[in-house]
């Protein structure tokens, strides 16, 4: 068996926790932004054309694994709304930025995140892959737990351009840390997304259960990572045992 040259991992859920997290306070607080840009909705139909758009892409980004960033769900509800804005506008951007500040404010690393980082950088590349719709939040929410220098990768789905399950993305990780696929390790806490979707690319699997997914979604599942873990505790013990 060839030993891990790296371990490649989840972001949200995995590495950290969402803590006090209101979306729909947050919604609101993207239309105020929105409006003090100059964007003059009404509140109830913002809400409504955003929710609308977001249902549109969502056979794109979860039976064809394509990311739809929420750049465009905005400028689609805008424009509906009688605004004309393209994705690339500033304002986009600023309003976007304000939206996720109270979501990047309530994650939390996980205990023995840090721990888990420093060890797998010690012996081996670590590259981290996120499902995430808006990229600069990982940038940010990395910064701000003081976790970012540990990663020699960073690929986020809005970037990319492909979701986990699809393998490009993990093949473009593989590709950004000069390794073969079997001389990585992915660990992550979804099931089907993080452990069908790296196997699939060629990658050892390590499941964590989370704030999101518990050992028994992994049972029924049906999917069979090569080690299994009730915690980053457990990864952290056995690490030599995991890229051995």
């Amino acid at each position: 068996m060839t030993r891990a040259r790296a371990v490649i991992t989840d972001y949200i859920g995995t590495l950290v926790n969402a803590n006090y997290y209101n979306m729909d306070a947050s919604r609101r607080t993207l239309h105020q932004a929105l409006t003090e840009a100059g964007f003059e909705t009404g509140l109830t139909d913002f809400l409504e054309a955003y929710a609308q758009a977001h249902k549109k892409y969502h056979v794109v980004r979860y039976e064809q694994f394509r990311e739809v960033t929420n750049a465009v769900w905005v400028c689609e509800a805008l424009n509906s709304l009688g605004c004309v804005v393209s994705e690339e506008d500033s304002r986009i951007k600023a309003a976007l930025n304000v939206f996720f500040q109270l979501y990047v404010e309530s994650l939390e690393l996980r205990p023995y995140a840090e721990k888990l980082l420093r060890r797998i950088k010690d012996h081996c590349k670590l590259g981290l892959v996120s499902n995430f719709t808006y990229a600069p939040v990982v940038y940010a929410s990395l910064r701000k737990l003081c976790i970012n220098q540990y990663f020699d990768a960073v690929v986020v789905s809005a970037e990319n351009g492909w979701r986990k399950p699809h393998t490009q993305i993990f093949q473009d990780t593989i590709e950004k840390l000069q390794i073969k696929s079997e001389e990585a390790v992915f660990i992550g806490d979804s099931p089907l997304e993080d452990i069908r979707g790296a196997q699939a690319a060629g990658l050892k699997t390590v499941f964590v259960a989370s704030q999101f997914f518990s050992l028994k979604n992994l049972s029924e599942s049906g999917q069979k990572p090569d080690f299994v873990a009730s915690g980053l505790d457990d990864i952290y013990r056995n690490f030599y045992e995991i890229i051995s």
